[in-house]
């Protein structure tokens, strides 16, 4: 279950009638697989060689790589810009880790054509697509913020949402959409019990601990997705992806801000208040959907998990902000989605190619009725006041999300490979063997570690 926006097919919000056809959903509309989703980076001190357009031709045919989630919001531009000559391409995405870009980009390179002028991919795309080619060429994406986009558009974006766009000094794409964590809550359940929504992870651990013993079977979460540890640990701000320079990344899973989460969730387990079964698993929503009390997890998951998967009734599920840590003020959250949208630095017509991805990204007109919530904080604000987006709650879902998009801890950082892989093949194999994540944190450590060395990074474990 992965991402853009968010997450990770809302192929134009069709109604699932399946907790399997929800998942397909999903993973579709949230950019399935793509690294850490919203995922951050550290640019260098260093702005690198300055940017050189291609030999501009206004008014040329621009190729267009989507996604078929991105498709109709690329026909809508079309529609709504009769004279814009557009070759629409229909491709993955960069769903699922694909690396089906980067190597058709690289073949590009090789023949000196055949690039497309404007892709939507994730963010783990742009860590390649800002670097120079291996024979020292330009990156294929188009610095933005190089007399291309207007600063003001760029400041219109909510707060750190752009940090996986920017290296070397520059921003290298403009964010589609965000899946910031939130607390999901069943509030006629709540009512009914005479829970309170817990503000704290403190308030959240205990009132766990009292639905297991006072309702046993009901659950305030899971940590058996492969992207959990993203709706968890990134909002712990466990530095378990930390870019500290651009060729090195800290992997310190015995921070206390990573021992801590650990320590919380694993009494939750224990108290089996918190299930080590997938969301997303098979059998899951039938057999346990409807005994979700509370949910950490990404501003998707409203529609696309208790509507869509659980098929709860309408006007029971409720957000609230992200929690904090007793005696701490600062709030931070975690990232589970968002896809972005690149201009090739070696399209003919920069200015056609920038007017559309400017419009598929800050535009009332499409972000509106965008599947998930837009990175643009003025399109976010649109996109709250439809009705699609916001009858199906109990309560207004809109400051919730507001302040946990502009929460999202920057820190941990975008990289060459999927932060779910390590989570995947060694944490969730020892959760169902009976282990505990704490017990767990060296070994999830050393993976990583191991990943980023394959990948050229230098490992800092402190």
């Amino acid at each position: 279950m992965r991402s853009s926006g968010s997450p990770r097919a809302a192929r134009r919000r069709a109604v699932v009638r399946t907790a399997a056809a929800a998942v397909s959903l999903a993973t579709a509309a949230l950019l399935a697989g793509c690294a850490s989703a919203d995922t951050s980076t550290q640019s260098s001190s260093s702005s690198g060689a300055a940017f050189e357009p291609a030999q501009q031709k206004d008014g040329s045919e621009i190729t267009v790589w989507a996604d078929s989630t991105r498709l109709p919001a690329v026909q809508a531009y079309q529609k709504a810009h009769p004279d814009a000559k557009l070759k629409i391409v229909t491709y993955d995405g960069g769903a699922d880790g694909s690396t089906y870009l980067q190597s058709k980009v690289q073949l590009f390179d090789r023949t000196g054509s055949g690039w497309p002028d404007v892709v939507f991919g994730s963010p783990t795309d742009v860590t390649w697509a800002s670097q120079p080619t291996k024979s020292g060429a330009q990156p294929f994406a188009a610095p933005l913020d190089d007399k291309l986009v207007g600063q003001s558009t760029l400041d219109g974006f909510a707060k750190g949402s752009l940090t996986p766009c920017q290296f070397n000094g520059h921003t290298y794409c403009l964010r589609n959409d965000i899946a910031q964590v939130v607390l999901w809550y069943n509030k006629s359940l709540m009512d009914k019990w005479g829970y309170q929504v817990p503000t704290t992870w403190e308030q959240y651990e205990a009132l766990g601990k009292k639905v297991a013993q006072e309702h046993p079977g009901y659950l305030v979460g899971s940590v058996g997705d492969t992207n959990s540890h993203e709706s968890y640990f990134w909002s712990g701000q466990c530095p378990a992806f930390d870019l500290v320079k651009p060729d090195t990344l800290r992997t310190d899973l015995q921070d206390p801000h990573c021992t801590r989460t650990a320590k919380l969730l694993d009494g939750l387990i224990d108290a089996k208040a918190v299930t080590t079964k997938g969301f997303f698993s098979q059998g899951f929503a039938k057999d346990s959907g409807n005994k979700v009390l509370m949910a950490y997890g990404p501003s998707w998951y409203g529609q696309y998990l208790f509507k869509a998967a659980f098929k709860t009734p309408a006007k029971q599920i409720a957000a609230a902000p992200p929690l904090t840590w007793q005696g701490e003020s600062t709030v931070a959250t975690g990232n589970v989605g968002g896809g972005v949208w690149m201009v090739s630095s070696h399209s003919a017509d920069l200015k056609a190619s920038t007017d559309l991805v400017t419009w598929l990204t800050t535009s009332d007109a499409n972000q509106a009725s965008a599947p998930t919530y837009p990175a643009y904080t003025k399109a976010a604000q649109a996109w709250l006041a439809n009705p699609a987006n916001s009858d199906y709650f109990a309560n207004d879902v809109g400051p919730a999300f507001q302040k946990a998009a502009d929460a999202v801890w920057t820190d941990w950082s975008n990289t060459r490979f999927s932060d779910s892989t390590a989570w995947s093949s060694v944490v969730l194999p020892a959760l169902t063997a009976g282990k505990s994540l704490t017990a767990t944190l060296p070994a999830w450590q050393q993976e990583i570690g191991n990943e980023a060395k394959a990948q050229g990074y230098k490992v800092a474990t402190k």
